[in-house]
C-alpha cells in the first residue's frame, strides 16, 4: 500500500487513463463486490483493481459503501481530477434546468473575448455559437456540415487561451480533415498559429496537434503524456466516429484521454444518425460520468421533441436554413436491370434469403449480404472480385464463391455477353451533359472497383480519382479544383465525405449507389452544398437507384433515419433530405430496423 493504514488508496494507474483502486489483505473481499457498480472494472492483481475514469465518476457514490471510509486515501491529482468533472457536470445539470451564471458570454462580448491577434471574420450565427461554447466550458457544436465548426472552434480555444484556462489544443479528426485546420489556423491566427500532424515527435512541441482516429490508439502512452505537460483542450471533430464509446477502439482511446485535458469538445453535424443512443457516448467524452446519463434521462421517454428541447442547452446548432444557402435538388433517377442483370440478382437474393434469416442476429453475416446485393444492383462483375484491399473494413467482402453445378455459376458466366449496367450508362450520360455546360461532376461510389471502371469509362472527361489507395490524393483533388480540363472526380463517401470543401467548383453530384450509413450519406452531400455559396448557385444531386432491388430498401431507411435526426435536433432541412423526389428515366451502417427491411426484401423479391 501506498499509505500505511490505509484500507483504500484510489489514484491513478501507471497509464493515467484509469482508477486504479488498492487495497489490503482484510478488504479484498470489499473491493470486489465494490467492482459491481463498475461494470468494467476489473481485479488486475489480487488487492488492485482497475476501472475507467469515465465509469468511476458516474458511479463515484459507490464509495459511501466501503466499511472504512476514515481510512481511504485519495491521491491529490486524482482527487481534483475527480472533483472537477462532478462540479462540470453539475453546472450542467443546472444549465439543462435553465439557470444561469456568471460564466455566461454574450453573442455581442465574443470578439472582446478572443486574443488580440486573432485575424478570422466570424458571421453572427458562428459568433452566437462561439458564445454558447464559451459559455458552457465544455461542449457540443451539433452544427451542420460547412457552418464553419472549425473556425468555431478555433474560436473559443482562442477564448480560453487569452483566460489562460489552456496553452493548446488537440484535435481528433479524420485525415481529411487535416487540411481544413492548418487553413484555418493560418486565417484566423495570421500564421502565428503552429498547427502541426501528429508524426510521433517533432510535431509534440504544437500549439494544435491533430491526430486521426485510427492512430490515436497506438499512440496513446505519448499523447497522454502531452496532454499531462501543459493545461489542454481536446476536441474531437467529427466526433460521430467515436459513438461505440468504450465498446470502440476509436472511443475507448478518447474516453480514455479526455479527462485528461481541461476543456473537453465534440464537433459533428451527424450527432444521432441511427438513433438517439449513438448521442450517450458523445455526451459522455464531453462530460464524464455523467453525460451518458443526462441523455439517457432525456430520451428514455420516447419523445423526440421532449429530447430535442431537453438536450438543447448542451450543444449549439447553426441549421441549414441560417447559413442561407441557395436551395439544393435532391432527385432520384430510377433504372430498370437488364433481363441477364435481373435474373442473376434475383438468383444472388434467392440464394441468400434462408442464410440471412437464420443469420438475423449475426450483423456481419447480415451485413456481407447486403454489400453483395448492393454490388449486383449495380454491376454483377464486381462479385467476381469483391472488396479490394483499400475498401473501408466496413465495405470489405471477399469475393462471391459459387459452385460450378450451380445455375447463378452460369448467369455469371454470360458476364461477358453483358452490356454495360445501366447505372454506369446514366453515370456517363450526366457527366457528359454537365462537361458540354462546363460544369464539373462529383460522382460517388463505394466500392474501389465501381470507381476503376467509371475512371475508364469517364477517361475523355479527365477524371480526378480518389479512394483508399489513392497515393496522390492532394494532387488528385487540386486537379480537380483547378484544371479546367478535369470535368469530374469519382470517389467514395468513407475516403472523401468529411473534411473537404468542393463547392467552389462544382455544383453537381451523383450517387451511384449508397449504405445505411445515413451520417456518412450527409456528410458527402455537403461537400457541394456549404457556407460561401453564391446565392444564385444552382446545386443538384442524383441518386441513381436500380427498381426493385435493396437500393429501394436503402432510399427508404435512409430517408427514415434523416427525418429522425431533424426531430431530434429540431432541423426540418434534415427532414426534408428524407423524402427525395423520383425522377423516372453493416457492416453498411446496419442496425436491427434496417435488418428487418433487408429481411423483408430478401423473403419477397421484386421480380419486376
Amino acid at each position: 500500500m501506498e499509505e500505511t493504514g490505509s484500507s483504500l488508496v484510489i489514484g491513478f494507474d501507471l497509464t493515467r487513463t484509469q482508477a486504479k483502486l488498492q487495497t489490503v489483505g482484510q478488504f479484498r473481499e470489499n473491493l470486489a463486490g465494490l467492482l459491481a457498480a463498475f461494470p468494467n472494472g476489473q481485479m488486475t492483481e489480487r488487492l488492485v483493481a482497475l476501472i475507467p475514469i469515465d465509469e468511476f465518476i458516474g458511479s463515484v457514490e459507490a464509495l459511501a459503501e466501503w466499511p472504512a471510509p476514515e481510512s481511504v486515501v485519495w491521491e491529490d491529482s486524482f482527487r481534483n481530477l475527480v472533483m472537477e468533472m462532478i462540479s462540470d457536470a453539475e453546472r450542467s445539470e443546472r444549465l439543462l434546468e435553465g439557470e444561469e451564471d456568471d460564466l455566461v458570454v454574450r453573442e455581442d462580448e465574443v470578439v472582446d473575448q478572443l486574443e488580440p491577434g486573432w485575424s478570422g471574420d466570424l458571421t453572427p450565427f458562428q459568433r452566437r455559437d462561439v458564445a454558447k461554447l464559451v459559455s458552457l466550458g465544455h461542449g457540443a457544436n451539433f452544427s451542420v456540415p460547412g457552418a464553419g465548426k472549425t473556425r468555431v472552434a478555433l474560436a473559443a480555444f482562442s477564448a480560453f487561451r487569452r483566460r489562460r484556462r489552456v496553452r493548446r489544443l488537440l484535435v481528433v479528426c479524420p485525415k481529411s480533415a487535416y487540411e481544413a485546420w492548418q487553413e484555418e489556423g493560418e486565417k484566423c491566427f495570421a500564421g502565428m498559429l503552429d498547427v502541426q500532424v501528429y508524426d510521433g515527435r517533432s510535431s509534440l512541441s504544437a500549439d494544435v496537434l491533430l491526430v486521426n482516429y485510427e492512430r490515436l490508439d497506438r499512440s496513446q502512452g505519448i499523447i497522454t503524456s502531452w496532454l499531462q505537460e501543459a493545461p489542454t483542450m481536446m476536441i474531437l471533430d467529427e466526433a460521430h466516429r467515436m459513438k461505440l464509446g468504450s465498446a470502440g477502439v476509436y472511443g475507448a482511446a478518447c474516453m480514455a484521454l479526455g479527462p485528461l485535458s481541461m476543456i473537453r469538445m465534440i464537433l459533428t453535424g451527424t450527432p444521432a444518425p441511427n438513433g438517439p443512443r449513438d448521442l450517450e457516448s458523445l455526451m459522455a467524452f464531453v462530460w464524464p460520468g455523467r453525460g451518458r446519463r443526462v441523455v439517457t434521462n432525456a430520451i428514455d421517454g420516447g419523445n423526440l421533441i421532449y429530447a430535442s428541447r431537453a438536450l438543447k442547452p448542451l450543444y449549439t446548432r447553426t441549421t441549414k436554413k441560417e447559413l442561407g444557402l441557395p436551395p439544393v435538388s435532391l432527385s432520384m433517377r430510377m433504372v430498370d436491370l437488364p433481363p441477364l442483370h435481373r435474373e442473376i440478382y434475383d438468383a444472388i437474393v434467392g440464394r441468400f434469403s434462408a442464410r440471412a434469416e437464420r443469420s438475423r442476429s449475426g450483423f456481419d453475416a447480415l451485413g456481407r449480404t447486403v454489400l453483395r446485393l448492393i454490388m449486383a444492383a449495380t454491376s454483377p462483375a464486381l462479385l467476381a472480385e469483391g472488396a479490394s484491399k483499400y475498401e473501408p473494413l466496413s465495405l470489405q467482402v471477399p469475393p462471391l464463391e459459387v459452385p460450378p453445378n450451380d445455375p447463378l455459376h452460369l448467369l455469371l458466366g454470360s458476364l461477358s455477353e453483358y452490356e454495360m449496367p445501366p447505372k454506369y450508362q446514366e453515370v456517363l450520360a450526366i457527366v457528359k451533359e454537365n462537361a458540354e455546360r462546363k460544369r464539373k461532376t462529383l460522382v460517388w461510389a463505394s466500392f474501389v472497383r465501381s470507381i476503376s471502371t467509371l475512371e475508364v469509362l469517364l477517361a475523355d472527361f479527365q477524371p480526378a480519382v480518389v479512394h483508399g489507395g489513392t497515393v496522390d490524393r492532394e494532387e488528385q483533388i487540386d486537379a480537380f479544383r483547378n484544371d479546367p480540363d478535369c470535368a469530374v472526380l469519382i470517389s467514395n463517401p468513407a475516403t472523401l465525405g468529411e473534411g473537404i470543401s468542393l463547392h467552389q467548383v462544382c455544383h453537381d453530384a451523383v450517387y451511384v449507389d449508397r449504405d445505411f450509413q445515413a451520417g456518412r450519406f450527409l456528410q458527402s452531400l455537403d461537400r457541394i452544398h456549404r457556407l460561401g455559396l453564391a446565392p444564385d448557385t444552382e446545386t443538384r444531386i442524383t441518386v441513381l437507384a436500380t427498381r426493385g432491388t435493396v437500393d429501394e430498401i436503402v432510399a427508404m431507411r435512409l430517408g427514415e433515419k434523416l427525418e429522425f435526426m431533424g426531430k431530434l435536433l429540431d432541423d426540418a432541412a434534415v427532414q426534408q433530405l428524407g423524402d427525395p423526389f423520383e425522377e423516372p428515366s453493416v457492416v453498411a451502417g446496419m442496425d436491427s430496423v434496417d435488418v428487418n427491411a433487408l429481411l423483408a426484401h430478401v423473403r419477397k423479391p421484386d421480380t419486376n
